[in-house]
């Protein structure tokens, strides 16, 4: 019995190293990306004296309730309500 003799074909000629190549190669490029998207498209920072309008829209008068912050709003709404 003879045994066959190894390819000389080089290692990028074959189809099934490009495709196992392809994968990691794109989530490299979705890495980049993602990230240009990210710094480009930077969302504006939060104002900086959030919580003292937060503050402000909780003592508003019982009409605008709607504007409570969801916190606070979600546990009124869990609460019994009070009897006149």
């Amino acid at each position: 019995m003879s045994n066959p003799s190894p390819s000389s074909t080089p290692w990028w000629r074959y189809g099934h190293v490009w495709l196992l190549i392809a994968g990691p190669a794109a989530v490299v490029v979705a890495g980049f990306v993602t990230l240009v998207i990210a710094v480009r498209g930077a969302d504006p920072l939060v104002a900086s004296d959030y919580y003292r309008r937060g503050l402000a829209l909780s003592r508003q008068a019982p009409g605008q309730r709607a504007l409570l912050p969801a916190q606070e709003g979600r546990n009124h709404a869990a609460t019994p309500a009070e009897e006149p």
